[in-house]
């Protein structure tokens, strides 16, 4: 039954009460594969003003994580607030909503809650099969740059499908450099031009509005105004320290090994820097067009009675411990930008270094917006903390990829534990770049840790290929 609006929504915190006027409206900001390198956050390789900015309106989480370091699961375990050990969720191959017909996903449930829900670009994951219509009431849809290439080069009269030379370009997705573009012409900005038209209307009913950015996925193409204004000393390789690996167990070892032939190959063609900078140039591209997105939204008159929140699906290698991209449990896979802005909640320019998971952000903006909180949810309502970040935070944050393995992280400490069996366990107060494995030496550590570990993992759910899909209805037949 949908639940009507009482006249006054409100968040119980430990200690008070805070009131809206009327229920407010969520601006939902997502970018992808975004790691930790943005100016709040205390990163200088990139400038990051409006991200920044945004950090000044709220509250800045400098130890948040994604719930998986990989596309699909993270979103998955995101937007339906339940880890990928619980659902089994645990890779890109697999599809959530044959798998959990009846689950509603956060604007699925908004929308049933009385919430007009719009979305665009890419808020699941985005392939064909993840975005199940019925969840919203209108959607623009993701266009990505890859596919912009194409007509990119007819216009130039090049017969070209990469920026790059490489050997291989696998998925067609692995390649960057700038375009001699503007940002009109590219996917992510047609987004925000439809969200800014969105916040210009007039809108009977608060809304739930998701605004995907792709940005900085591969491939890494963003104009070339991008590239010029990098800090040309911040376009730097991380380390790769030798004999990083050497006291890393089997399980570990497995996922650092994962695209090392694609590193190879890019290392040997001499494009890491180069995608690196591409990588960086990104940032900023995606940094700009949240500006644009934000001048939209306060020219609107939403601004005093909205949520924001602002989150990276996961994060990104360059070669640090001999990997690229992302699929591991360490800090750069998993640290990720996260912000909440909420007006007579939040205190601006605040910050706090408490763990969190984004599966905390269902059971959070339900509670913040006066609806009933779904029972089963495995994220944690973090409004205790929106009002009082700096308390005592016994919760870590719960990181899975892949059955069996999972990572806790909590202020000071990185523990994860392998389904193979093998464990490491970082001091993160001396040792940010996890180059040293504690677990044996401080082994009485582990059993308060592991107690965080999922008391079971769920059976992995089927892949795409158990099913025929039709995209016409968006509908499954089990095979």
């Amino acid at each position: 039954m949908m639940r009507k609006f009482i006249t006054l929504a409100v968040l119980a915190t430990a200690s008070q009460t805070v009131a809206w006027g009327a229920p407010p409206n969520v601006l939902f900001i997502s970018v992808d594969d975004m790691n930790d390198w943005v100016g709040c956050l205390g990163s200088d390789r990139v400038p990051t003003p409006n991200i920044d900015a945004l950090a000044e309106r709220g509250l800045l989480f400098t130890n948040a994580h994604a719930p998986s370091p990989k596309c699909a699961p993270s979103r998955a375990a995101i937007l339906t607030g339940k880890r990928a050990s619980t659902t089994g969720l645990y890779s890109n191959s697999h599809w959530w909503r044959p798998a959990y017909p009846e689950m509603l996903t956060l604007p699925h449930y908004f929308k049933e809650h009385g919430y007009y829900a719009a979305g665009g670009g890419k808020v699941h994951h985005h392939t064909p099969g993840f975005n199940p219509p019925d969840q919203w009431d209108e959607y623009f849809d993701l266009i990505q740059d890859k596919d912009l290439i194409v007509g990119y080069f007819k216009r130039r009269g090049e017969d070209r499908r990469f920026l790059t030379d490489m050997p291989r370009h696998p998925n067609d997705s692995l390649d960057w450099g700038p375009m001699e573009a503007e940002d009109e012409e590219m996917g992510d900005a047609l987004t925000v031009r439809w969200a800014s038209e969105f916040l210009k209307k007039k809108h009977e009913k608060p809304f739930f509005l998701a605004v995907g950015l792709f940005q900085p996925h591969l491939p890494f193409y963003a104009p070339t105004k991008y590239f010029d204004a990098l800090p040309r000393d911040q376009v730097k390789l991380p380390v790769n320290k030798p004999g990083d690996l050497d006291d890393i167990p089997e399980g570990g070892q497995i996922m650092a090994a994962l695209r090392r032939e694609d590193l190879r190959m890019i290392e040997e063609s001499g494009e890491l820097l180069n995608a690196l900078e591409s990588y960086m140039a990104s940032i900023s591209h995606a940094d700009a067009l949240l500006g644009e997105l934000m001048q939209a939204f306060d020219a609107s008159g939403y601004a005093g009675n909205a949520i924001i929140v602002f989150w990276s699906d996961h994060g990104y290698a360059f070669g640090e411990k001999d990997h690229y991209a992302k699929n591991t449990l360490w800090e750069r896979s998993t640290h990720v930008p996260f912000i909440v802005v909420a007006p007579g909640v939040t205190k601006p320019g605040s910050s706090t270094d408490n763990p969190v998971d984004l599966t905390c952000l269902y059971p959070t903006l339900t509670n913040l917006c006066g609806l009933p909180v779904p029972e089963g949810l495995d994220g944690v309502d973090i409004g205790p903390l929106l009002k009082q970040p700096n308390q005592n935070w016994d919760h870590p944050a719960i990181i899975d990829f892949l059955k069996g393995n999972t990572a806790i992280r909590t202020k000071d400490w990185r523990y994860i534990r392998y389904e193979k069996g093998g464990e490491e366990l970082y001091d993160h107060a001396s040792d940010p770049n996890e180059w040293t494995n504690l677990a044996e030496k401080y082994d009485y550590l582990i059993p308060e840790l592991k107690a965080w570990l999922p008391s079971e993992y769920a059976n992995t759910t089927p892949s795409k290929n158990a099913y025929t899909f039709d995209l016409d209805t968006y509908t499954w037949e089990r095979k």
